[in-house]
């Protein structure tokens, strides 16, 4: 049985601020306050996300806003570009399109 992938994001420093709750996919994860998405969601899985173009997993390229490769979907619909927007608690991320959703 191999064993689950690592997150590709370890917290080093900042340990001290306040958690937050959200799901990935349906799977709960944390984060601390004033993580952006792409921190968060990388410091709980290995990859942001499968790319559409072939089976490589994505993680984000430039992580400033300026390349459109981090974006996410909420639960409702709506996408988020994951560098630029901060986590909040109880949120409900997707990593696929939603023409790919059951």
């Amino acid at each position: 049985m191999t064993p689950a992938p690592s997150p590709r994001v370890r917290r080093l420093a900042e340990t001290g601020r306040a958690p937050v709750g959200f799901l990935i996919d349906g799977q709960p994860a944390s984060a601390l306050a004033g993580d952006t998405l792409l921190t968060a969601i990388l410091a709980n899985v290995p990859a942001l996300r499968q790319s559409e173009f072939g089976p490589e997993p994505r993680a984000g390229f430039c992580l400033m806003g300026a390349c459109q490769d981090c974006w996410v979907w909420q639960k409702d619909g709506p996408r988020l570009r994951a560098c630029s927007t901060p986590v909040t608690d109880g949120l409900h991320i997707l990593t696929q399109p939603p023409e790919t959703w059951p």
